[in-house]
């Protein structure tokens, strides 16, 4: 049987980000290339594992994944 899943490289591991979908902040983790079928034909899918602050790790598609933080202030002059 072949591989259900495989590790891919990203920008953002080990950084904060914001899963657009949901709007939760954590932790990048890891993106996997998933084989999500659970019948003969394969359907790979690349998601995005987070660790939230609770520490309970949830997964999102990686298009939803964005750096999260503060923007920078603006100095308003005089």
């Amino acid at each position: 049987m072949a591989e259900r899943y495989e590790y891919v490289p990203h920008r953002l591991l080990r950084r904060r980000v914001r899963d657009v979908a949901s709007g939760a902040e954590g932790e990048l983790m890891a993106v996997v290339n998933e084989n999500v079928s659970d019948t003969g034909v394969e359907r790979w899918v690349e998601l995005a594992y987070i660790r939230g602050a609770s520490g309970r790790e949830f997964s999102t598609a990686v298009a939803n994944v964005e750096a999260a933080g503060h923007q920078p202030q603006t100095v308003v002059g005089r």
